[in-house]
């Protein structure tokens, strides 16, 4: 009690300036001081932010953490999903294997939560938390042990002082002050050298405080490296289910990379929609020029991305169905006339020699990619068989090309909305107009359109898009049969003599003829030729000067009134 009592009075005189403070501590000293709590307190808040960054319990077991862990929760979840939705759908196998990857990184980011632990927190934490707190605690004790060295002293100074003018004070009183003084500085030494070896010791380990940090980055970059390698090897597993899986949707997909997928020649969305026409669209008024209901042809586009056999409800809707197809060709990344050929496709609508524009446009086509050529050339084979029934439909070769041709060809860079009404009106209309007109020239031979043979057996369907006759595609079926020709349809040439039908397949490689400039409709029959060689052949321009003047029937005559005219 008397010593606290007397380090009191000593700390109030030196604080009110009637006493002096010893300092014991050199300047070296003094400066790791003031050092160490500004050390403690970064050292902890970086502890404490790294704790807070842990995703596992701190302080427990691998098998503990990892079975707390988040990912762990999130890995169960997709594997017990994969079950339910059962391993033979493709997001049923995506489940299985992404919960078995997110199962080992979980594995993994518990060895490593273990990993910083042991090695990064917990260093830190015997810094901040014993090794500077020992020194500030020998520093305080340092300060009273000074306290007492400094009452001791000033209370020997005293007596000894008024020693030699009183002679009351007894001599051992003031011996028993100056043991008691050399006591206090006896600790106070003793403190002071304790303290300054741990001071030292800690500006001696501060490089090792420094690598905690160090193995903090190195921890997780190999954390992320075994991460990384987990990933690495189950993404070409993944992939590989992708890939193989080919119900993935068709509209705004590359063209190739549909037909590669689904392993067809011709796009779905296309073969789908022509045969669903031919059955009950060929005589509708308007098609692809009357907007079908936004509802129905969403409805349609969703079971055509989906590659569902089950669109019977949409052959009473032939609006829908031309909609859907205008809609998958101007969704196509790229045009089915491709970007590369636009220039070439533009140039040749401005040729003003008709029999010269045929021929650049018959080369042009040739230079198509294969997969675009044989896409375009059974969508124009469609396009001209439509328009055989233009009387009906009113679906001339003009007015498909003006509907349907600025979602065949496009610029890659489209400008204002005039210079794009410029190109519809001027060059996509000049360039498919005559290629509709004279398909058969241009791709030889027939068609036909059930290409997959998916498309067969079709229930009848009650609807007035189905009253009508001379289509190629029967009622309630969709068997291919022999197209008829115009005249034929019309009934003007029914009866025809074998030897008639003779020379009609010997000159079937005859273009139609022009009449004053004017590009008769042709059938499927007249305009067969065999594909050429070197070049188009003669265009049906060119053909004209070989043929005799006779009555221009509205429709093309078949080859057996062309000879007798002749």
């Amino acid at each position: 009690m008397k010593k606290q009592f007397n380090r009191m009075k000593q700390l109030a005189n030196q604080t009110v300036g009637r006493a002096e403070r010893t300092e014991v501590l050199s300047e070296d000293l003094l400066q790791i001081e003031r050092r160490l709590d500004a050390v403690r307190s970064v050292c902890h808040l970086a502890q404490k932010r790294l704790i807070a960054c842990l995703q596992g319990q701190h302080g427990t077991d691998p098998d503990k953490r990892h079975k707390k862990l988040p990912l762990t929760a999130l890995a169960q979840n997709m594997q017990e999903g994969s079950i339910q939705l059962s391993d033979e759908t493709l997001l049923g196998k995506m489940l299985d294997t992404c919960g078995d990857a997110e199962n080992k990184l979980a594995m993994e980011l518990s060895q490593h939560e273990v990993q910083i632990e042991r090695e990064v927190i917990d260093p830190l934490c015997l810094l901040t938390e014993t090794e500077i707190p020992n020194i500030q605690k020998q520093r305080k004790q340092l300060a009273k042990l000074v306290l007492d060295w400094d009452s001791a002293r000033g209370r020997y100074n005293q007596a000894h002082k008024t020693s030699g003018t009183n002679f009351q004070v007894h001599p051992s009183k003031i011996e028993s002050l100056k043991e008691e003084m050399d006591e206090a500085g006896n600790k106070v030494e003793q403190c002071k050298d304790q303290l300054a070896a741990d001071m030292y010791s800690f500006v001696s380990k501060e490089g090792e405080y420094a690598r905690c940090f160090v193995t903090l980055l190195e921890a997780q970059a190999d954390y992320h490296r075994k991460a990384l390698a987990v990933i690495e090897k189950v993404l070409p597993e993944i992939q590989a289910h992708q890939d193989k899986w080919t119900e993935k949707p068709a509209f705004g997909t590359p063209l190739e990379e549909h037909l590669k997928r689904s392993g067809r020649e011709i796009a779905v969305p296309i073969e789908a929609c022509v045969m669903m026409l031919l059955e009950t669209g060929m005589r509708e008024e308007g098609l692809f020029r009357i907007a079908a209901g936004a509802s129905k042809l969403k409805k349609l586009k969703a079971a055509l991305d989906c590659s569902t056999s089950q669109l019977d409800e949409f052959y009473s809707d032939p609006h829908a169905v031309a909609g859907a197809l205008k809609s998958y060709l101007r969704e196509l990344p790229e045009p089915l006339m491709t970007y590369s050929l636009y220039e070439e496709w533009t140039q040749a609508a401005n040729i003003q020699d008709q029999d010269k524009k045929l021929q650049e446009l018959w080369r042009i086509c040739n230079r198509l990619p294969e997969h675009y050529r044989v896409n375009f050339r059974y969508l124009i084979k469609f396009l001209a068989k439509l328009a055989q029934n233009s009387d009906v439909n009113k679906m001339t070769p003009s007015n498909i090309a003006i509907v349907l041709g600025p979602n065949l060809l496009w610029a890659k860079n489209e400008g204002s909305l005039a210079e794009m009404a410029a190109a519809t009106s001027v060059h996509v209309v000049a360039v498919i107009e005559p290629i509709i007109q004279h398909a058969d020239w241009f791709f030889p031979g027939d068609e036909d359109f059930n290409v997959s043979g998916a498309f067969v057996a079709v229930p009848a369907v009650n609807s007035n898009h189905l009253s009508h006759t001379g289509n190629d595609y029967e009622c309630g079926t969709l068997e291919r049969k022999r197209p008829l020709s115009m005249t034929v349809m019309e009934g003007d040439l029914l009866k025809k003599d074998s030897t008639s039908k003779s020379k009609e397949s010997t000159s079937a490689a005859t273009p139609p003829p022009v009449r004053n400039g004017a590009q008769a409709v042709p059938s499927s029959s007249q305009l067969s030729v065999s594909q050429p060689q070197s070049n188009a052949g003669p265009s049906p321009h060119a053909l004209r000067r070989g043929v005799c003047s006779f009555a221009f029937h509205p429709r093309v005559p078949s080859l057996d009134v062309l000879q007798k005219c002749c």
